[in-house]
């Protein structure tokens, strides 16, 4: 017994891991479980290249992509501490180009057919994606495009954020602030609010006061010359099987467009910091990165209910029954309803590269997951990896 698991059943997980890569779904993963304290499981298949061969190892490289929005979050709550801002406060307080926003009619409509937005976007809006600040998708309605073809997947629109945050403003949004929850660019647009708020970059911001702090020394937006050899390659998932994708350098140093929605890279040792801090409510060794009032804000519900009933997007990285969202997280509330197992009270987020983790303080517990598979609904990777996590725990020590 480790930890409350069963060494047998926890084994199921790395002949899971083996499978996916004997089979050709993945070149390689890495997959850490940690409770109370202790790792209870760690294990790295298959490769971080599949055409060199060089394998997955612990402190191998990955873009974590949508993972950062719980970071950037973060960062923006450790300023609502200082008293930087208030939630409910107007975006526009801080960024003008917001002030004059409309919202688009919708289906059918021109994008120049708008209305009034009835009240501000708030600050609250962006840590909840409730904002009307949509992804582009080239095969979404007319504003998804309309975004996707000016390039405002903050990747390569622009020179830095400040100038993509001031495009994107100039758009209609896609719903009226608050009235639903719909997965976009919001945590960007957070990203540049903390920037203007600190007076820093929002690298730097984030270096000082989390990366530092919890000793998260390989995560950043750009990945030094020093240290790419250890960056994995990206995968697309096609119908034979995965391909090298196109998108690989972007991450690479020099990065002036620092995405507080998707641009982080990071290693298995660096993120397990993270997580642990986010299971120990925001304390560290060291001391606190949140105050536990703060902390508990920001992992409870703040839909009303699951989001479900809050209207959903195409895409997210998180099912919809049952599952509720917090301050840039979403929130277990009813394992039966979302139909896996689990525990009320979780919290979780992913990437598009397939990544994911989750922190159930109940079973005092987190999961990390890590590969490079676009896009991330390719395989049911992250359920499937839930059930046999708590397949595993039988007992408590």
């Amino acid at each position: 017994m480790n930890s409350g698991f069963d060494p047998a059943r926890l084994a199921r997980i790395k002949g899971w891991m083996d499978q996916h890569v004997s089979e050709g779904r993945l070149a390689g993963l890495s997959v850490q479980i940690l409770r109370r304290g202790e790792i209870a499981f760690s294990e790295q298949v298959g490769y971080r290249d599949a055409e060199t061969r060089i394998p997955v190892t612990p402190d191998t490289i990955w873009r974590i992509y949508s993972m950062t929005k719980p970071v950037t979050s973060l960062a923006a709550l450790m300023l609502y501490e200082e008293g930087a801002f208030q939630l409910d406060q107007p975006l526009a307080d801080f960024l003008p180009e917001f002030a004059k926003a409309t919202v688009w009619k919708g289906v059918g409509h021109p994008l120049s057919a708008t209305e009034p937005t009835h009240r501000a976007i708030t600050i609250h809006d962006l840590l909840t994606h409730q904002a009307g600040i949509v992804y582009g998708d080239p095969d979404g309605n007319e504003l998804e495009r309309a975004l996707s073809s000016s390039g405002l997947d903050l990747n390569r629109c622009c020179a830095t954020v400040a100038d993509a945050v001031d495009g994107l403003a100039r758009f209609p949004l896609a719903f009226q602030p608050g009235s639903r929850w719909f997965y976009g660019l919001s945590t960007d647009v957070l990203g540049r609010l903390i920037e203007v708020v600190s007076g820093r970059s929002l690298g730097d911001f984030l270096q000082e006061h989390v990366f530092a702090p919890l000793g998260m020394v390989d995560t950043g937006f750009a990945v030094p010359e020093g240290k790419a050899g250890r960056l994995a390659t990206l995968y697309d998932c096609t119908p034979t099987g995965f391909v090298r994708s196109a998108i690989q350098d972007s991450c690479i140093a020099p990065v002036t467009l620092e995405s507080g929605g998707g641009g982080l890279v990071s290693t298995m040792v660096d993120y397990q910091q993270f997580a642990t801090m986010l299971l120990q409510r925001g304390a560290f060794d060291g001391g606190y990165l949140l105050g536990r009032k703060t902390f508990d804000l920001m992992v409870s519900n703040h839909m009303g209910g699951d989001l479900a009933s809050r209207g959903q997007s195409h895409f997210s990285e998180t099912t919809f029954e049952g599952i509720g969202f917090g301050l840039g997280i979403s929130v277990m509330l009813d394992p039966a309803r979302a139909k896996i197992v689990g525990s009320p009270g979780e919290f979780a987020w992913g990437g598009m590269a397939s990544t994911a983790f989750w922190v159930d303080p109940v079973e005092e517990m987190t999961v990390i997951l890590m590969t490079q598979l676009v896009p991330s609904s390719a395989y049911t990777l992250r359920r499937q990896l839930r059930v046999l996590s708590y397949a595993a725990l039988i007992g408590d020590l």
